[in-house]
């Protein structure tokens, strides 16, 4: 029976959950696993993923679902949820289902987005574990990354410190001689700091460091945490963490943390985190949750792993993708589906009458503060004019071969006119459409939703990639800014220009996956431009190199690589209660 989600907060409803939750040894039976595939950890377990896909190996694949969204609002529009749904709305139907989702960072967390765990009767249980470290994945993740700028910011001061003759005695190691004003990486932390953006570190004397400009980046940014997305095994992972540039020296030639003697340390620090860690819905469903990316400023995907574990252990696999279809979904079909070799089923394209709303020219939308009064009453006119911006996104799932199925994520203000018009949409942009209402009633609210994907999968597609690996970066740029965005053209910064014609001209980045950096809030690169914005061209600022993950990172107009906290943050209302160590507040 579900819970009155309309009555209890999310943190509520999982505690409630959580008192039938199935504990580690249960999932040995209920997933048919052998007793050393499960690692317990507490409450929660960790499954060694090498032993269960050797001895699965020669099993079927499941079937392959994605999750992705239209546009959102700052609110966001219930991928998880929708996620969780169908994970739900499937086992209702008697379906041998699990999923796999990403880690939430602490930084929305703390801020104003909340936990990723899903809401209402459609949410990951444990929450608060779930919410607050899990089985500690992105604090290794942290010190992996932070003790490569260790490595590199000691031999900056000590090159500067000693001659050759003297760091040959001292040390045995050679001059790197890195380029102070070309330093690749920052510093990594797991919140939203914008006070960490820009800064200047070494201050002081000789012993004190090098002196020179610095930066924080948020941690689910890190390359690190892109390197477990889509590593394929500890030995993989090793290699790549050896392998990422951390700076170039002063012949522009790139510095790696193997150059650094550091990328087997790294290795020791994730050596862990390389197994998912097993979770379950509010209902129970099994749910693997690995890895943690942005979709803005990385791939923005369970990892790899994690999908390969849950095709072998159960009939229908779901997956996530980060925010929109252009970001999320464009990063799933080009770069984790070409890496990973799997081939997805159906993509579901999750909306929300406010989202549609807001693209119709509603009032803006600020994360902490209450809906105007145009989300909560029925205005088809508004929703009309927003469905254009799920049209675009149906066409940009079907460019991939897919046909989608539109999930209307239900809310109760919602009215069942304004339903109509978006089945109306979809179904003439040639996507099956079905309502949702998992967040209010669980799996029974999600059957609907839960056929039409069923037929889906039992549909063939034409899965194809948008672009072959052979062509060059700028032309990449170019075609997903006009097939995916809509944007009439690309402009490239002299700076950007320049590195990518570097990159174009060395053979060693031929095969590097494009993985575009741009706000998740618009089609465009300007966040404040809802809808399916018109007459337009995409600038570039700079390109990143992820050497580890084999990533080049365009980045599109002003977007940070460290969000910034709000002046309503989400840690005002997070509480323990002392004498039973409970948490309240998160959501």
């Amino acid at each position: 029976m579900a819970y009155d989600a309309t009555k209890m907060a999310d943190w509520q409803i999982s505690e409630e959950a959580e008192k039938n939750m199935p504990l580690p040894e249960a999932w040995i039976e209920k997933l048919g696993l052998e007793k050393q595939e499960l690692l317990a950890m507490g409450r929660l377990a960790k499954l060694d993923f090498l032993k269960i896909i050797d001895r699965l190996k020669n099993r079927p694949d499941g079937k392959y679902i994605e999750v992705t969204a239209i546009t959102p609002t700052p609110l966001g529009e219930g991928k998880s949820t929708t996620s969780v749904g169908l994970m739900e709305g499937l086992g209702k139907r008697g379906v041998n289902v699990g999923g796999a989702l990403r880690q939430p960072s602490g930084g929305p967390t703390m801020n104003v987005k909340g936990t990723a765990a899903g809401g209402g009767n459609s949410l990951l249980i444990p929450m608060t574990e779930f919410s607050l470290g899990l089985t500690g994945d992105i604090n290794d993740i942290m010190n992996a990354h932070n003790l490569a700028m260790v490595a590199m910011t000691a031999r900056m001061q000590h090159e500067r410190n000693y001659n050759d003759e003297q760091l040959a005695r001292l040390t045995g190691m050679r001059r790197l001689d890195i380029d102070p004003t070309r330093v690749e990486m920052g510093w990594i932390i797991d919140f939203c700091a914008q006070a960490l953006r820009n800064i200047v570190i070494g201050l002081g004397g000789r012993t004190d460091g090098f002196t020179m400009q610095s930066k924080f980046g948020i941690a689910v940014g890190s390359e690190c945490m892109a390197i477990l997305s889509v590593a394929k095994d500890l030995a993989d992972l090793k290699k790549r963490l050896n392998e990422i540039t951390v700076a170039f020296d002063k012949s522009g030639k790139p510095v790696t943390t193997g150059d650094l003697e550091v990328g087997n340390a790294m290795t020791a620090f994730m050596r862990n985190t390389i197994n998912p860690t097993m979770m379950c819905t509010a209902e129970y469903q099994p749910c693997l949750v690995h890895a943690g990316p942005f979709a803005n400023i990385a791939v923005g995907q369970s990892s790899i792993i994690a999908d390969r574990v849950g095709l072998k252990l159960w009939d229908y696999h779901v997956t996530e993708s980060g925010f929109a279809a252009d970001i999320g979904f464009e990063k799933f079909w080009n770069v984790k589906c070409r890496f990973s070799g799997l081939k997805p089923h159906v993509s579901v394209l999750t909306a929300t009458i406010r989202a549609l709303k807001m693209h119709g020219g509603g009032p803006k939308v600020v994360a902490g503060k209450a809906l105007p009064e145009e989300y909560t009453k029925e205005n088809l006119g508004l929703v009309e004019k927003g469905c254009e911006n799920m049209v675009h996104m149906i066409g940009v799932i079907r460019k991939a071969g897919i046909n989608p199925v539109v999930c209307i994520n239900r809310f109760y203000t919602d009215t069942d006119a304004e339903v109509a018009i978006v089945k109306k949409a979809a179904e003439a942009a040639g996507a099956r459409c079905a309502e949702s209402n998992h967040w209010l009633k669980g799996g029974e609210g999600a059957l609907e939703f839960a056929d039409a994907v069923i037929d889906a999968c039992n549909e063939e597609n034409d899965f194809k990639f948008l672009y072959p690996l052979e062509m060059k970066l700028r032309d990449r740029v170019a075609t997903i800014a006009k097939e995916v965005y809509g944007a009439d053209g690309v402009d490239w910064s002299p700076e950007a220009n320049a590195k990518a014609d570097m990159l174009e001209k060395d053979p060693k980045y031929a095969d590097f996956a494009t993985m575009m950096v741009k706000t998740h809030l618009s089609l465009s690169h300007d966040p404040v431009v809802k809808g399916v914005p018109k007459g337009w061209r995409l600038p570039i600022r700079d390109v990143l190199i992820y050497s580890g993950a084999k990533f080049l990172c365009p980045c599109a107009g002003t977007i940070s690589l460290m969000p910034g906290t709000s002046s309503n943050p989400a840690f005002r209302r997070i509480d323990v209660d002392t004498a039973t160590g409970k948490v309240s507040g998160l959501f």
